[in-house]
């Protein structure tokens, strides 16, 4: 059985105690059928790893970590997908040990081949925020290059907003977007990643965005609910339409003659 180095936690620990993090020999398991064993080249941290981290069982030890890159060295007996050699990106699975090991496994049918014209580094950043965004967009949403309206994006400068505006300014030609950026850089960049509007969410958020989509808008994302669904109800147009707060929160406002109603519920 080989061995590989691998980095988790043994226990539930604040990340500024030194033993929140531990690196361990760790065995390799035995290839599945459509496995890949992928050598690790680079990974990336993610929200869902510090909540892991702080509340989850160790169970004696658990390997953090999803999103990686890097190269194939060995493949199960049924896979058709990949070959030793192949530069391959993925997000991992939440029932297998993470990425953070040098010597990773993960099934082919959730891999995908790494971009040549991106870095290892590069790669590893994008596929839970990428998934994100583009699940939001085409399955909650289900936009379609035919969809007319306006999506607000509120935490666009993040990880999963950025990803957002950009698949939106190059497959949603008829969506106007209206982001939020808390300065002049970030403005220009979330400008730049195709944001024809850009509100300060520092400020009063309603105010801005009705100033610009006076009847609201079709589509609101956020990843922070939290004190904020009032505002949203008023921001999000209220004739049958619905805004999605996705992955975390769904927010539907409807409307009933003058009066809108929001109700609150939990997505995946």
């Amino acid at each position: 059985m080989t061995a590989t180095t691998a980095i988790g936690y043994e226990k539930n620990l604040p990340a500024t105690d030194p033993e929140a993090l531990t690196a361990r020999e760790v065995e390799v398991p035995e290839l599945g059928p459509h496995d890949l064993l992928v050598e690790v080249e680079a990974v990336s941290v993610n929200p869902v790893d510090v909540k892991l981290r702080e509340g989850a069982p160790a169970n004696g030890f658990k390997v953090l970590g999803f999103d990686a890159a890097g190269t194939v060295r060995e493949v199960g007996s049924a896979v058709t997908l990949f070959a030793p050699g192949d530069e391959v990106y993925y997000a991992g699975s939440i029932d297998r040990p993470g990425t953070n090991q040098r010597l990773h496994v993960v099934d082919e049918r959730i891999t995908g081949r790494k971009p040549q014209v991106l870095s290892f580094a590069d790669a590893a950043a994008l596929p839970l925020t990428a998934i994100t965004a583009w699940e939001t967009l085409f399955e909650r949403l289900a936009l379609t290059e035919d969809s007319t309206g306006t999506l607000l994006v509120i935490g666009a400068t993040g990880g999963v907003g950025s990803i957002m505006l950009a698949l939106a300014d190059a497959l949603l030609p008829n969506v106007t977007v209206i982001a939020t950026a808390s300065d002049d850089e970030r403005s220009a960049w979330v400008r730049n990643l195709g944001a024809e509007h850009v509100v300060n969410h520092r400020d009063d958020l309603a105010e801005q965005v009705l100033a610009v989509a006076q009847d609201g808008v079709d589509w609101l994302f956020t990843a922070h609910s939290a004190g904020q669904i009032e505002t949203y109800a008023r921001i999000v147009r209220a004739f049958e339409r619905s805004g999605i707060l996705s992955p975390l929160t769904t927010v539907r406002a409807t409307c009933s003659r003058s009066r809108a109603r929001a109700s609150l519920g939990t997505g995946n």
